[in-house]
């Protein structure tokens, strides 16, 4: 039998990162799951992970810290000794009143970038050794659809995804051709995220997009762990590139 290939989600407790978890499981990898402070849902996911047949290993760390993020690639060395993917997944947003540009805290606008886009270099740059170790190896980042097409998101979350955006083709132009980098971009998903950004107009605001969807519902984080998956495990040609991932809503609107 052949050695199980190995993965590295961050953000991997919850949401995308959970759903991606378990998707790398089912198609036997083992998988480093990064959090930040959700560690009851990191335990949780693990727990499921290895009801699959993967073997796992929780590793906190800070993605805008960079020395944290060398020490996790240390130990995911240790323990792993290589890697054939990667998801860059943790991310963060800020708060904000729609249309007042006032009401943003700028500690929230730097944390967002520092997370969202100084993590996703810093943890692919770190990852680079142990991925050129690995087998075809493959990045996938969490970009969003308002990166592609803002809408009435908080101004530095759009911005970061649309940095993200553009660290992903230029990132796949630096590292290919040894390893290959993609982007989704998501559109409306189902779940806590959108929860917490549409509050108690979450419902009524999600059956109009689905209405308006040609797929007729909204995304899932299991809908985009299974393209994350296949941009990893296939598509061999293809680098630099950003799926969305919204059921055709911006094509028909």
């Amino acid at each position: 039998m052949s050695e199980r290939k190995k993965a590295l989600v961050t953000g991997g407790a919850t949401g995308i990162g959970r759903s991606a978890v378990l998707a790398l499981a089912k198609a036997d990898y083992d998988i480093a799951i990064n959090y930040a402070s959700s560690a009851k849902g990191a335990a949780a996911t693990a727990a499921e992970a290895q009801a699959l047949g993967a073997k796992t290993l929780l590793v906190q760390c800070d993605v805008s810290d960079d020395s944290a993020v060398r020490a996790m690639m240390a130990t995911i060395d240790a323990e792993f000794g290589h890697l054939d993917a990667l998801i860059n997944n943790a991310g963060t947003t800020a708060t904000w009143k729609v249309k007042d540009l006032e009401s943003l805290d700028m500690a929230e606008w730097d944390r967002t970038f520092a997370v969202n886009v100084r993590g996703t270099f810093q943890v692919t740059r770190a990852a680079v050794p142990l991925l050129k170790k690995g087998s075809n190896p493959a990045v996938v980042n969490s970009a969003s659809i308002v990166g592609l097409r803002p809408g009435p998101q908080p101004l530095p979350y759009a911005a970061s995804k649309a940095a993200v955006v553009n660290l992903t083709k230029t990132l796949a132009w630096n590292l290919g051709p040894d390893i290959r980098v993609n982007a989704v971009a998501p559109g409306w998903m189902e779940g806590d995220w959108m929860q917490r950004m549409l509050g108690d107009k979450y419902d009524d605001l999600m059956a109009k997009r689905a209405k308006a969807t040609p797929l007729k519902r909204c995304v899932t984080s299991d809908d985009v762990a299974e393209t994350m998956l296949n941009l990893l495990t296939a598509n061999r040609f293809v680098t630099g590139e950003i799926v969305v991932i919204d059921g055709g809503f911006t094509s028909s609107t």
